[in-house]
């Protein structure tokens, strides 16, 4: 039997190329060793979005970008976290056996409280209690769904530890009812250029949206940064932002092909990029099709999530069962 694999997905905005090579593609590879689960985390997103239509729409465009670039909902589970009233029972449970202690350390919490210091502010300054009982509600998305692994980057290392550490405490006082998981540390990916050459972040305004439509990608990668040598000049791959991009996306033989044009000279910075937008279209064209395709028919991915919460909820009524059986409420 396959271990469970559980991916949470934030709707805060378009995803982009960076989110793409940093977390989706090796998200969705998981389902070759593992029984997968994915699911939109709307109400984690509440604690910063809180326009019904901004989140409606971050919803439909989260969902569209994984089933376009090739989440299956057939072969695990994909939900919406608000499908799920479960959870939030569990979460609640699981912040009785939580230490404040653990609140505090959050990262989240942490990090907003010492920009508040920095800036000679009352700590708790613009601090809801979605954001202080955040890993409560992470500790029950995880835990409700039996996950035995959770990929995270190194810096999120420390929501599975804090699941982990209650489902030790809940287990030790009632035995094995919760299953006590681990973090799945993905291995450092390369650092993906934006247009100014920096990490592309939304924080940074320099990255490329995922499923631009060929004009606007044409204007976006037209931004991207070069030096000042002349056509005839030969031009080091290494050295430039677009070839960066590039061979990010390109066969072995074509970014081989495509550094020796660089090398030879009589390459121009729009030649590179006519070619960096070529083979964006020769991999992503047809997944945007198909994203373009469901954000005009969202009745599709309306089905898609609800069939995906009905799935979800036989498991997670399983959990609660036995969680409110232990506990005397059942």
């Amino acid at each position: 039997m396959k271990q469970i694999s559980l991916t949470g997905i934030k709707p805060t905005g378009t995803p982009h190329l960076g989110n793409y090579l940093g977390a989706i593609r090796p998200a969705l590879d998981l389902v070759k060793n593992f029984e997968t689960v994915y699911f939109i985390a709307d109400y984690h997103a509440l604690t910063t979005v809180q326009d019904g239509s901004t989140m409606r729409d971050n919803i439909y465009k989260v969902a569209a970008t994984w089933l376009a670039l090739g989440l299956n909902p057939e072969e695990g589970l994909f939900y919406k976290q608000s499908d799920i009233p479960e959870i939030f029972e569990l979460s609640w449970v699981l912040s009785c056996f939580t230490p404040k202690g653990f609140m505090n350390r959050a990262h989240a919490y942490k990090d907003k409280v010492n920009k508040n210091v920095a800036l000679g502010e009352d700590p708790d300054s613009n601090v809801n209690m979605g954001l202080y009982c955040y890993p409560c509600l992470m500790d029950a998305d995880i835990l409700m769904f039996n996950a035995n692994v959770v990929p995270v980057g190194k810096d999120q290392k420390q929501h599975v530890e804090f699941a982990r550490d209650i489902a030790i405490r809940f287990n030790k006082k009632y035995g094995e009812i919760l299953t006590v998981p681990e973090p799945l540390i993905q291995e450092e990916t390369d650092v993906i250029p934006g247009l100014d050459g920096r990490k592309m972040s939304k924080s940074y305004d320099n990255t490329i949206e995922i499923f631009l439509d060929s004009k606007s990608l044409k204007k976006k990668i037209g931004k991207i940064v070069t030096n000042a040598q002349s056509i005839e000049e030969p031009k080091d791959p290494d050295t430039c932002n677009v070839f960066a991009l590039y061979k990010l996306f390109a066969t072995r033989e074509q970014t081989t092909a495509l550094a020796e044009r660089y090398r030879a000279g009589g390459l121009g910075w729009g030649h590179a990029k006519a070619e960096l937008q070529a083979v964006l279209e020769e991999r992503l064209g047809a997944a945007r099709d198909q994203y373009f395709h469901l954000l005009s028919h969202t009745e599709e991915i309306d089905k898609i999530l609800a069939y995906g919460a009905e799935k979800a909820r036989i498991r997670s009524k399983e959990t609660m069962s036995r969680v409110r059986e232990v506990l005397g409420v059942f």
